[in-house]
């Protein structure tokens, strides 16, 4: 069976949503964007892994609520099961978080730029919408701005 060009544009859909939430700290909308049973995995990038939604949101709000962060995503690579009910996504991404205060001595450095890719695995959920059921973030090249010096 070939998935529906609606399952492509609703997975990029997904996609966009993530981005905009995260960005701008909607995090029920950033929550609905994941299964409950999600598998996310910074390790790649240097994190860590995270099982379950709730889990997951508080690794990330932990890491980047009072951050400013920018996510861009584009040139998606989507492989759907041969029953269409799930994916696998490759996206091309990018990302700029600049920290808040109170995390600049703790990151040693004011923020950075990442570019790399996002793995992850789409369902097709009982209410039509297409969610994250897992995720891993890599990185290709990470600019870190405004470096601490040691001791400094």
């Amino acid at each position: 069976m070939t998935a529906q060009f609606a399952d492509w544009v609703s997975i990029c859909e997904t996609k966009a949503r993530y981005c905009r939430c995260l960005d701008t700290k909607d995090w029920d909308g950033y929550a609905d964007c994941f299964t409950e049973d999600l598998v996310l995995d910074t390790r790649p990038a240097g994190g860590n892994i995270a099982h379950g939604r709730d889990e997951a949101l508080r690794m990330v709000r932990g890491s980047v609520e009072r951050a400013r962060t920018a996510h861009h995503v584009h040139n998606p690579e989507i492989t759907f099961a041969p029953d269409g009910q799930s994916a696998d996504v490759i996206w091309a991404m990018q990302d700029r978080v600049d920290w808040a205060e109170d995390r600049v001595a703790q990151m040693g450095d004011t923020g950075h730029t990442g570019y790399g890719h996002y793995r992850e695995h789409y369902v097709k959920c009982p209410d039509g919408k297409w969610r994250i059921q897992r995720q891993a973030l890599s990185y290709l090249h990470f600019d870190r701005i405004g470096v601490i010096a040691a001791g400094g």
